[in-house]
């Protein structure tokens, strides 16, 4: 028995150490802290700022966000201004962080003068994020760098079955119902990836407010072009799109997810099941 004790003890003692030395992860939003533990795994520990079903464009940072910068190695962010409130509080933070762009690599898509910062709707976009990902945790921790790069090559071989796996859905849609109404600006990425047409009265970030006008051309357009769905998402109020159907007829697809996953239980936890729920949605609404 006290043979048993010491052996546990000593399992305990060398496992202790190599918790209390996981690389200390910062990711600014929730999509980017799934995609870093799924290249980091148990060699990392991931904190996220804006968690499940919160919105990054509006974010408003708590000293307690602070403090987690100020503790991290790594702080991972999207880029193409989706984190306008990050550069202060990093200057604020003080500490010794490296920071990530996720996006470095990817040409931005543009709406007016703004840069759309929704890149990771595009799956192949996706998995330039996981090599940035994996780039910076194997510079950050080169002992554990075949583990990170393992990691990122098993994520990357499911990214590419997810991106055959929506452009197989997206083919049984027919291409005069590829089009639909969402809330802002989030899918132009997965529009020019996968050819369905994304349609919203507001711009690429949700501090935007659509105009009477904007809304007055939105439902003349569903009306015109017989624009067979509108749909939700999980960051914005429902109330304008709903609007927009009942004054369309155009049926509520449900709810898309645009800017975040949701908690554990939730339709998206990961990034691919967020990717699943959209496709699913999509196809449902617009096949018939």
């Amino acid at each position: 028995m006290i043979r048993l004790w010491f052996i546990a003890l000593a399992m305990f003692a060398a496992s202790g150490p190599a918790r209390a030395d996981r690389l200390n992860v910062v990711a600014s939003f929730s999509i980017l802290g799934d995609l870093v533990r799924n290249v980091g795994s148990d060699r990392v520990s991931v904190t996220t700022l804006v968690g499940p079903d919160g919105d990054a464009h509006v974010y408003v940072p708590t000293p307690a966000d602070a403090k987690k910068i100020a503790d991290a190695r790594l702080v991972v962010v999207n880029g193409f201004g989706l984190e306008g409130w990050l550069p202060r509080l990093v200057k604020s933070a003080g500490g010794k962080a490296s920071i990530v762009t996720a996006t470095a690599g990817i040409a931005p898509l543009t709406l007016g003068s703004d840069a759309d910062p929704h890149a990771w709707q595009s799956v192949v976009n996706a998995k330039i994020y996981v090599g940035n990902i994996s780039d910076a945790l194997v510079t950050a921790d080169p002992a554990s760098g075949q583990a990170f790069r393992a990691n990122a090559d098993a994520y990357l071989a499911k990214l590419d079955a997810l991106d055959r796996e929506v452009r197989a859905s997206v083919a049984q849609i027919p291409e005069s119902r590829r089009r639909v109404i969402s809330t802002h600006s989030a899918f132009g990425y997965f529009a020019a990836a996968y050819g369905v047409e994304f349609i919203a009265p507001v711009g690429v970030s949700t501090e935007s407010e659509a105009s009477a006008r904007d809304i007055a051309r939105i439902i003349t357009q569903v009306r015109s072009a017989k624009i067979p769905a509108v749909f939700l998402e999980n960051v914005s109020d429902p109330r304008l799109i709903r609007r927009i159907s009942a004054e369309t007829g155009a049926k509520v697809g449900g709810t898309l997810y645009s800017d975040s996953l949701t908690a554990e239980k939730g339709d998206a936890p990961t990034y691919i099941e967020m990717v699943r729920h959209n496709i699913k949605a999509l196809t449902s609404a617009l096949r018939d």
